[in-house]
Parts: structure tokens; sequence; C-alpha cells
């Protein structure tokens, strides 16, 4: 199996989250959006950009000239253009880069999945980033946050710098990325049994999970659970 890479969180700001998920899912474009069409997309996205959100994303990064990278999720029904439409239009109205080469290469069918199936099924991403540039990530929605975990580790794994990430809608409890030092002793307390396991299958350590990955697992009763409920999801 191919495995993401990771890098330890020990910065990052959280991220910026422009419309409540309810109204985005309940929009008229929404599910046309989700299945490729790019002027539904185009639609959407207009219509759910948050101004302040917009100011918040200039205030905390322009002066470092960012360039945005965003995901491309293979769905069920077709290719999510949202994410390629909410980064073209605010690289539009905030006058920054953005990196069309960066692609995610497997289909993970995160909508609607399960935490442990979100888990087992690690977006991996290819294309070339330019070392040194400053990244800012863009994703229609934040449901664990792995995806843009892994994005950012491919970015950075080639030398750039990744420095803020905003999405359309998603978990306000997932928009903290960087666990709290006591959440991975938490969880080492509870399940370390497995952590050379999950090593060997993911190819990261628990201390490079996310805030919510981290949570999800601490409230899961066994290791053994993990295990199953993992080998469940490969099913």
């Amino acid at each position: 199996m191919d495995k993401p890479v990771r890098y330890r969180w020990r910065s990052f700001p959280d991220v910026l989250m422009h419309a409540p998920e309810l109204s985005v899912k309940r929009h008229g474009a929404y599910v046309a959006a989700k299945t490729g069409d790019m002027a539904a997309a185009v639609e959407l996205v207009l219509d759910a950009l948050s101004v302040p959100v917009l100011e918040n994303l200039w205030r905390a990064f322009d002066t470092r000239q960012p360039a945005l990278a965003s995901v491309h999720a293979e769905e069920a029904q077709g290719t999510n253009a949202i994410g390629e439409a909410m980064a073209t239009i605010i690289a539009t109205k905030l006058n920054w880069a953005y990196e069309r080469e960066i692609i995610q290469i497997n289909k993970v069918s995160h909508t609607g999945a399960s935490g442990f199936a979100r888990l087992r099924g690690q977006a991996l991403f290819s294309g070339r980033a330019r070392s040194g540039l400053h990244y800012v990530l863009v994703d229609d929605f934040i449901g664990q946050g792995g995806t843009l975990a892994n994005l950012r580790g491919h970015l950075m794994g080639q030398g750039a710098v990744v420095i803020g990430a905003s999405v359309l809608t998603g978990k306000n409890y997932s928009a903290r990325l960087t666990p709290l030092p006591q959440q991975i002793d938490e969880l080492r307390r509870k399940h370390g049994d497995i952590e050379h396991w999950w090593y060997r299958r993911f190819g990261f350590n628990f201390d490079c999970l996310i805030a919510s990955e981290a949570r999800y697992l601490c409230r899961t009763p066994t290791s053994e659970r993990i295990i199953a409920q993992l080998e469940a999801a490969d099913g």
C-alpha cells in the first residue's frame, strides 16, 4: 500500500472556514458541483465565500506572497470541482498564484464515510511543488482533516512551506489541525502498544496525526478495536 507523507504539527493556524455546512449542502448547485460541473461549482463558491474570511486570509498570509494548492477529489459520480473553483476565485480576489500541478491520485470516497474509513483511505498526491514557496491549502470540506494533512506533507516533502488552509465548509471541531501535546500523550498511554503497527501501516507516527484523528482514536475503547475497525474498512 502506498503511504502518504506527513510531518509533525509544531504550530499551524486553524483552518479558515467560509460557510455553515448545511447552507452549502442545501445550495441548488451543490450536487452538480460535487460531481464535476465547474459552472455549478463557481456559482456555489461565489455564493458561499465569506468576505470576512477572505479578509482574514489576506491579513494572515498576503505578506508571504503565497500560492494556493487545492484538492481535486474523485467522488463516486465524478471529480469534485469545488476545490478548483474555490482556489481559482480566491486567487483572483486576493491576487495570489494558484498552483494547478498538484493533483490527488487516488479515490478515497470520504463523503459520508465513517471515521475509521477516513483513516484507512489516505489521500495521495502527485505533482511538483516549488521549494521555498509558501502555500495555502484549499478544499471544499473538512471532516477529520486528513486530506489536508497529506497534501501538506506532499508539498513539504519537496521543500515547500505550508502556512495555512481554508475550506468552504466542514466540521467546526476539525478546524484545529494541531493536536495538543496532552492529546498525543493520552493516545500513547491508551494505545501506544500499536504505534509501531500504525507506523508500518500508514508511514507516520502518532505525533503526525491531526487533532481530530487523535481525539477519535482516544475515544476508541481498545487498541484491538482500532485494528479491527481499520481492517474492516479495508473490505
